[in-house]
């Protein structure tokens, strides 16, 4: 296809462009003069270039009358919209001269192309008012003597050919020849002239009754598209800019008789498109606008009066969610406010209000404006400081004297308790608060009567910081996990102000950032967090909190226990009759946690299917009866701790063969073992505290053969017939009886054994309190 500026000519001679004609009621008016712009008072000229040269199309607005910037977009063609085809070769600016109050908008094309050539649009827009204005680009070829000479005689040819078309068109048909003669191509117009002038259509086989040239719709509404079909039977489609349309709930279509509707719901402004709809091989189409209401102000800002560091909250309402505003600050101030929005309110926020920020402030919709008058006045605070559990006491001197006066605590009214008294005494006005408490902190103030003066006060009350490690409720604060599995450990603090939380293993420092291992603060409390606890997370750990009260520090010991290892040298000591001995020594790695049993089992060499002989056996030796003569035995031991079985047994080498009836079994010979030993104490004293006025005990243990005589003394005197003293031994278990102690039966006591082997000894410090009384 050929184009040319006047004129588009297709090789199908039924088909081409018409564009923005007049109405033949119009034809004998002037033509030459355009009519006046309404918004712009510069437009873009018509301009022509060569390919890769470069061509800047211009558009000004005067914005003396508008409250804010104009909206503009260019167009090549009917829909194209250049703002989203910007890069190397197009750019959009605009520019803004304060001193002439003149938008200036400008349409870079860089290194044109033959395919840049054509019509193109722009539209300005500000509330109701639009503006619109159509130019062309011609770009010019690099062509060759032959390629010009082969490009004119194409250019001939198609103009004769237009010649021909004029002069076939029927005498009466005037717009078709208005619009060659103009080089009319917005179909828009065209429809928009059309529609006054009484033209014979041509009766549709499909339809009896066709869209409506265009429609219009508010943003947001809803719009019904009506066709009337001759034959109700054909299939029906819908399109929208050439896709076809398929139910939602946005589009939802509706068969009433012979009318086929389309019903769009929520029109938004992409809604704003070409539509058609096809019933077999005949399509009739419309346009849809949609029209964008003005943002009307509902509630207005409202004056705020507040002082120096207070927080200033300014809202307003629109008519609109999720509108856009824009919002006016005064000259100077600073830009440390913030804005935000939740669907139609907008509020602006300064969280610390100084004497800077006094001034007017204003939001602007598109639908109006609104503004309010914000004034911070300064205003004296003391600070007081106080430890938690001191007595707070606030006092002021007015003259002249006897002006009653109210207290106000963050702009509450104070009433006098039991542990609040407000004193009044001529000119002297007293708050006292017998011991503080956290909830005292605040802002005070006292108002006297018949003044606008007052008298302000911030109070403070701090807290040394303090680890609560007995929420714990562990012992000896040791926290056991099993390998692999998360732990998160809390612990309560506290402290005013809030203290600062440092958790350490060793001389390394642990981050609330770590992947794995990581420490987080709250409000109260503080954590540890294992994800996947592994063997080498074993230690003490550390937590340090510092405020400006002091300092205080506690520490957990975490244990990670896992499967233990097998147990070693596992072997057959002897085999007699159907029994056999078995001997083995404990695992190397014990998991971290003390082995509690082993479990046996035994397996017929024959089928080596392996069963259990017995399970949780605490020694490391076992004789294994009941076993079939005959048969050949393998055993294999598995070690056991508080998290399970280890993963893997440790076999015999060797097998154990029963000997059938009738063989001769030797007995081995075996030496007497001594089994005499001095005195050994396998158990301590434990250092005790006991409560004065109830019994206090005191137990060891000691071995030695022959038995050993026990001996208790107290600060080294020997206990001899002492009532108060109850001593009994029972299986090496030595237990001394304190009956109803005071604080003088403190002391160190000794359990000494005696044998004729030798002697052994123990000690322990004990400590009685008295018994306290709440």
């Amino acid at each position: 296809m050929y184009e040319c500026s006047k004129c588009v000519i297709s090789p199908n001679w039924s088909v081409w462009s018409l564009g923005d004609g007049q109405p033949p009621e119009e034809i004998e008016k002037q033509i030459d003069t355009p009519p006046l712009s309404i918004l712009l008072i510069e437009k873009p000229q018509s301009g022509s270039i060569n390919v890769g040269g470069d061509i800047t199309f211009t558009a000004k607005v005067e914005a003396k009358d508008l409250l804010r910037k104009p909206t503009i977009k260019w167009f090549k063609g009917k829909w194209m919209d250049l703002a989203s085809k910007t890069g190397k070769h197009l750019q959009l600016k605009e520019s803004f001269d304060r001193f002439t109050k003149i938008h200036t908008f400008e349409m870079h094309i860089i290194k044109a192309k033959e395919n840049y050539a054509g019509n193109y649009r722009c539209e300005v827009t500000y509330k109701d008012k639009f503006d619109s204005c159509s130019f062309d680009l011609e770009v010019k070829g690099l062509f060759s003597d032959s390629t010009r000479q082969t490009h004119n005689q194409k250019h001939q040819y198609y103009r004769s050919k237009q010649s021909m078309i004029l002069n076939e068109i029927d005498q009466n048909t005037t717009t078709e020849k208005i619009a060659f003669m103009y080089g009319i191509t917005d179909l828009r117009g065209l429809l928009r002239r059309l529609k006054k002038t009484k033209k014979e259509e041509k009766k549709s086989e499909a339809f009896a009754k066709r869209l409506e040239p265009a429609y219009q719709v508010d943003k947001g509404g809803k719009i019904r598209l009506v066709v009337d079909l001759a034959d109700p039977t054909v299939e029906l489609k819908w399109y929208k800019n050439g896709q076809e349309i398929r139910p939602t709930p946005k589009y939802i279509f509706e068969h009433k008789g012979t009318q086929r509707i389309m019903v769009i719901n929520n029109c938004q402004i992409n809604d704003d498109a070409a539509y058609s709809v096809s019933a077999g091989e005949e399509k009739c189409t419309t346009e849809l606008f949609v029209k964008e209401l003005p943002v009307n102000i509902v509630k207005h800002l409202e004056p705020v009066k507040t002082t120096v560091n207070e927080r200033i909250e300014l809202e307003c309402e629109v008519s609109e969610e999720g509108a856009k505003v824009k919002w006016y600050v005064p000259t100077g101030v600073r830009s440390r406010y913030r804005v935000k929005s939740e669907g139609t309110k907008h509020w602006l926020i300064i969280d610390d209000a100084t004497k800077d920020d006094t001034g007017t402030y204003s939001l602007m919709a598109t639908g109006g404006t609104t503004e309010a008058k914000v004034q911070v006045e300064r205003t004296i605070i003391l600070l007081f400081e106080m430890l938690l559990g001191q007595p707070l006491k606030l006092n002021c001197e007015i003259y002249p004297g006897n002006i009653p006066g109210r207290w106000y605590k963050n702009g509450q009214l104070i009433q006098p308790s039991e542990r609040l008294t407000i004193i009044h005494r001529t000119k002297n006005h007293s708050l006292d608060i017998e011991s503080s408490t956290i909830h005292d902190a605040g802002d005070y103030t006292f108002v006297p009567e018949g003044y606008t003066q007052t008298l302000s006060a911030k109070v403070h009350i701090i807290d040394p910081p303090r680890v609560h490690l007995e929420a714990l409720n562990v012992q000896d604060n040791t926290v056991v996990i099993v390998a692999g599995n998360k732990l998160r450990l809390e612990i309560p603090i506290s402290g005013e102000p809030a203290p600062r939380v440092v958790w350490m293993k060793g001389e390394r420092v642990i981050l609330d950032s770590g992947n794995r291992v990581r420490a987080e603060t709250f409000a109260d409390h503080t954590c540890l967090t294992i994800d996947i606890a592994e063997r080498e997370d074993t230690g003490n750990y550390k937590i340090v909190l510092q405020n400006e009260a002091g300092e205080d520090t506690a520490s957990v010991k975490i244990k990670v226990v896992d499967l233990p290892g097998p147990p070693q040298a596992v072997k057959i000591e002897e085999v007699w009759g159907n029994n056999v001995a078995l001997d083995w020594n404990p695992p190397k790695d014990n998991g971290n946690a003390p082995i509690i049993g082993y479990t046996i089992q035994k397996a017929d060499k024959k089928t080596m299917e392996w069963y259990t002989c017995i399970e949780h056996y605490h020694r490391t030796c076992i004789t294994i009866s009941d076993l079939v003569v005959g048969n050949e035995y393998f055993f294999r031991i598995y070690s056991e701790n508080m998290v399970g079985l280890s993963e893997s047994a440790t076999a015999t080498k060797d097998s154990a063969l029963i000997v059938k009836e009738g063989l001769q079994l030797k007995i081995p010979e075996y030496n007497d073992r001594d089994f005499t030993e001095p005195p050994i104490f396998t158990q301590p004293l434990i250092n005790t505290f006991a409560v004065a006025g109830y019994n206090a005990t005191l137990n060891c243990s000691v071995r030695a053969n022959p038995r050993p005589k026990v001996i208790w003394m107290k600060n080294k005197i020997t206990i001899i017939d002492d009532p108060r003293y109850r001593m009994f031994s029972n299986q090496g278990v030595c237990t001394l009886e304190i009956r109803k102690p005071c604080p003088f039966d403190g002391g160190v006591y000794t359990c000494k054994a005696v044998n004729d082997l030798g002697e052994a000894q123990v000690d322990c410090k004990l400590e009685v309190c008295e018994k306290s009384w709440t």
